[in-house]
């Protein structure tokens, strides 16, 4: 079973989709929207999607591609300092976007 808050829980073999709630309809105990066999509608949860595939035993999971592209990134310095080009900007936008997905930050707002 997993919590999805406000006393609510599901199966966690029964959820097929999570989908995280930005804008306007955030707040106020609406974080996800989970989708779960057999139910209609999607349940609003008051968990964020990492949390709810933590509970799932999903974190490794989710985490694989974040360390993917941190990897990327670092190969792309390395690989940049060696040859003695190194395009700032370019890194800054990639880094950027990495830290992004790592603070589930709306898409509206800047880490920086």
């Amino acid at each position: 079973m997993v919590f999805l808050g406000f006393g609510k829980y599901a199966r966690a073999d029964r959820i097929y989709a999570l989908e995280p709630i930005r804008g306007d309809n955030r707040g106020g105990g609406s974080r996800t929207r989970v989708w779960i066999e057999g139910v209609p509608d999607p349940i609003v949860a008051s968990r964020t999607e990492r949390t709810i595939l933590a509970d799932m035993g999903q974190s490794a999971a989710a985490n694989v591609a974040v360390v993917e592209d941190a990897v990327a990134l670092a190969r792309r310095i390395v690989e940049g300092s060696e040859q003695g080009r190194l395009d700032l900007g370019d890194l800054n936008r990639r880094a950027r976007r990495l830290l992004e997905s790592t603070t589930g930050g709306d898409e509206g707002e800047r880490l920086f």
